[in-house]
């Protein structure tokens, strides 16, 4: 090989590996700095035409070479920080899913709390309203008349009926009946205070219960107990429904 000839297979390749220095600068994020060696080499680029075809062919290919390195790096740099971002993304959304989770079972604990206290507080009412009614008169204590007026059924509900829950007992019997003991439904044949239908099931709380407003009231107490809770309650039914 010429002197001439080497020189320049040694310029060229300076030369390919400055370019691909830079090339790997600027994918780093960092200037390149120009050195003397690097503006001397570049100046003298041209001699690589000097260089016999196979040697311009491996200076040409290790530039390639080094290229594709560069290129890669950065292509694995920028997939690296892809996933990174994904994870921290999927990361996010199971945490807040997390958090929904959590809430909706707390939720779900404080309804099913209140399910049941409202449950227990309700069988403690009923027991009450018996308790209240075993210690009240009975039908049997008040001797049956050939008629009543309304203040004299009224009386005897007075007796018969808990002190706190009489108001309601009397607004349903109100609507029901206006207080008349023989009162009938000509559309569907619901009778008494408090328009059992058919009337005939008065007859478990008494054979008079056609004409004795006593057995009238013990029945509608019991069914407004057993039904609804107490009078109260079958009062609040009726003021949503119109009926009870």
């Amino acid at each position: 090989m010429s002197r001439i000839s080497a020189r320049g297979f040694a310029v060229a390749s300076a030369t390919a590996v400055t370019t691909v220095g830079a090339v790997m600068g600027v994918a780093q994020g960092s200037v390149a700095q120009p050195n003397d060696d690097a503006e001397a080499t570049a100046g003298e680029s041209t001699l690589l035409a000097d260089l016999p075809v196979g040697q311009q062919a491996q200076v040409q290919t290790a530039s390639l070479t080094q290229q594709a390195g560069v290129q890669a790096i950065s292509a694995d740099t920028t997939a690296r920080k892809a996933a990174e971002e994904s994870a921290r993304k999927q990361a996010a959304k199971d945490a807040v899913a997390k958090q929904k989770a959590a809430v909706a079972k707390q939720k779900a604990a404080v309804a099913k709390e209140k399910a049941a206290k409202e449950a227990k507080d309700k069988a403690a009412a009923q027991t009450k309203a018996a308790t209240e009614i075993a210690s009240t008169s009975s039908a049997g204590d008040f001797p049956q008349q050939a008629s009543y007026s309304v203040s004299e059924v009224q009386a005897i509900a007075r007796q018969m009926v808990p002190s706190g829950q009489f108001q309601c007992f009397s607004n349903i019997v109100d609507h029901e009946s206006t207080w008349n003991y023989r009162a009938v439904n000509p559309s569907s044949g619901a009778y008494g205070l408090v328009q059992a239908y058919p009337g005939s099931k008065m007859s478990s709380a008494g054979a008079d219960w056609r004409t004795n407003p006593a057995t009238q009231i013990k029945w509608g107490l019991n069914y407004m107990n057993v039904r609804y809770g107490s009078p109260c309650d079958a009062w609040d039914y009726w003021l949503a429904n119109g009926s009870y």
